[in-house]
């Protein structure tokens, strides 16, 4: 279903829906709603998804659009409640 939906949501039309996007932090940081710093914090825990060099030895640094989603994801499902009826 992911898939259905990156390819619907996709800005570029003729990206195959099964490419990877690298998104730079702006876009990240408006899906994920914290902070740069916070999210460094949470990489070097191992807690948030690792970004990677678009250049090697380079400064810029971007995300991989599935892992982002699939953190968003994960967060989703831990936060419902285990027992529905507890709610």
């Amino acid at each position: 279903m992911t898939d259905n939906i990156q390819s619907i949501t996709s800005p570029n039309t003729n990206t195959p829906p099964n490419s990877e996007r690298l998104l730079r932090w702006p876009e990240v940081q408006e899906r994920v709603g914290i902070c740069r710093s916070h999210a460094h914090q949470l990489v070097a825990k191992g807690q948030f998804p690792q970004p990677i060099k678009l250049v090697p030895g380079g400064r810029a640094s971007a995300w991989r659009e599935r892992a982002i989603s699939d953190w968003i994801a994960q967060r989703i499902a831990e936060s419902a409640p285990t027992n529905p009826e507890a709610a």
